[in-house]
């Protein structure tokens, strides 16, 4: 047989092609046009950005701002990356009009903030200070002024160092609870959705368990659960402030990160699973706001050490809610199993593949299982995605530009799994990515980016990476391609 080349090959099938296709129509696509199908949301779904005040305010020391226990953690020489603290991080506290145009410039329409407690409280509790209010109602107007709607968390992680015990201080629930009814008060003439906390978990375990996170300690399990009974009371008194303070509509929430159990196999066994799951992983927390109890196995199981409870927590605690928000980001997977719980948590392999963030795990269909899963077991009125997104080693080209498609990579894939809830009818109303821009990223410091716009730390210089110009058509066509 007499050899050929490669090139005399192509041209042979090429040719056999062409004659076998003869007179056949082929879709578009095929002729390298682009393949038009988009997933469109529906009218009237919001997108927006998150932020967190002491990871974009700096000012840390403006206008009667009190330390904050970041503050102090921070400045805790070995408790951050190489030592960095959040005494300026992007300046927003000065530059929250530019922030407010990079919102504007991509579209969005509503803007999740939080606001430092000691900035308005340096105390925690006693005399409020004027500047401190003034700064948040001055950022407010901003975004109303540019048609962005705010929805503000009244806490995000930045306790008032002057509290006594922290959150191991039943006081510091009450408190809190002081601290909503004063700032609903204020702003909830032009605020009309609040959040009253930002993820039990990192600011109890983290927190207190662990050591991660500010404060820093390390605690007994006891300790710690009376810590997390605390957290979720602080919550409860200010879903009743909230709605004592603000106009009858105001609409209260909170922003959670729920342990997403994903089912290994989409069948009927494994979803099972996946329910039963969410409710024991996230017994102490989500679990007992939404059933205004604690589960009966969650108290078997920690016996001695189960949380001390008063007359009037519980009902303060299972306050109804007018929406919970999600932050997700990762899966968790599950399966059934004939132990006595029913299900079985299956542990990645090392293999698997993530982020910059090594705990940031891939798994897009995490973002649908966490909003069914809790829309199928507590049949909620509305879920928000309140913060979504991905580190990424970002770096700036030759030309200035911020190539992150990996981020796009993951901020597709996840919206293509979101829609799927959307249309199959969860009340999903919104989405907040995160972030806006890089920030101060709390124990990482400055070492990993979430931001959709890339900041010279040095500079302040704010750039739009490729993910927010990703992100701006996504907006303007409601869909994603």
């Amino acid at each position: 047989m007499k050899a050929i080349t490669r090139r005399q090959f192509a041209k042979t099938v090429a040719a056999a092609a062409a004659t076998t296709c003869a007179g056949v129509s082929l879709p578009k696509f095929a002729f390298g046009q682009p393949h038009a199908a988009s997933l469109d949301y529906p009218k009237g779904f919001l997108w927006g950005c998150a932020t967190a005040s002491y990871q974009v305010e700096g000012g840390a020391q403006d206008d009667g701002r009190g330390p904050s226990v970041w503050d102090t953690f921070a400045h805790t020489p070995g408790k951050t990356f190489h030592g960095d603290t959040g005494d300026v991080a992007d300046d927003s506290y000065h530059l929250y009009k530019e922030d407010v145009q990079l919102l504007k410039n991509l579209g969005t329409g509503i803007y999740r903030m939080s606001i430092s407690w000691s900035r308005v409280f340096p105390q925690g509790t006693g005399q409020p200070n004027a500047k401190g209010l003034d700064y948040y109602s001055r950022v407010v107007d901003e975004l109303l002024a540019n048609n962005i709607t705010p929805y503000i968390t009244l806490f995000h992680w930045d306790l008032p160092q002057a509290l006594p015990g922290g959150w191991q201080s039943r006081d510091t629930s009450k408190a809190f609870g002081d601290y909503a009814a004063y700032m609903t008060k204020h702003l909830g003439d032009r605020v009309h959705h609040f959040m009253t906390t930002n993820e039990f978990v990192c600011f109890t375990d983290l927190g207190y368990k662990t050591g991660q996170f500010a404060p820093g300690l390390k605690l007994a399990d006891a300790a710690v659960n009376q810590i997390r009974h605390h957290a979720i009371l602080a919550h409860g008194l200010a879903v009743q402030a909230i709605r004592a303070n603000t106009p009858s509509g105001t609409q209260v929430g909170l922003a959670e990160n729920a342990i997403v159990y994903v089912p290994v196999i989409e069948s009927a066994e494994h979803i099972e699973a996946a329910h039963k799951a969410t409710r024991d992983g996230n017994a102490q927390f989500l679990t007992t706001l939404l059933e205004g109890k604690y589960p009966d196995n969650y108290l078997q199981h920690e016996g001695a050490n189960a949380p001390k409870v008063e007359a009037g927590d519980m009902k303060a605690i299972g306050s109804p809610l007018d929406f919970v928000g999600l932050n997700i980001y990762t899966p968790q997977y599950v399966r059934a199993d004939e132990s006595a719980n029913g299900y079985a948590i299956e542990p990645n392999p090392t293999s698997y593949p993530h982020m910059a963030s090594p705990w940031l795990t891939l798994g897009p269909e995490c973002i649908y299982w966490g909003v069914r899963n809790v829309c199928d077991i507590w049949k909620v009125p509305a879920i928000y995605i309140t913060e979504n997104g991905t580190s990424s080693d970002d770096v700036l080209t030759p030309a200035g530009r911020i190539e992150d498609v990996d981020r796009v990579m993951y901020l597709r894939n996840h919206l293509t799994h979101l829609h799927r809830a959307v249309t199959e009818g969860y009340p999903v109303k919104g989405y907040f990515l995160w972030s806006l821009m890089d920030n101060f990223e709390w124990a990482d410091g400055y070492s990993k980016r979430f931001g959709i716009h890339y900041v010279d730390f040095k500079t302040q210089k704010r750039t739009p990476k490729l993910s927010a110009e990703w992100y701006k058509q996504v907006i303007a066509k409601n869909a994603v391609e």
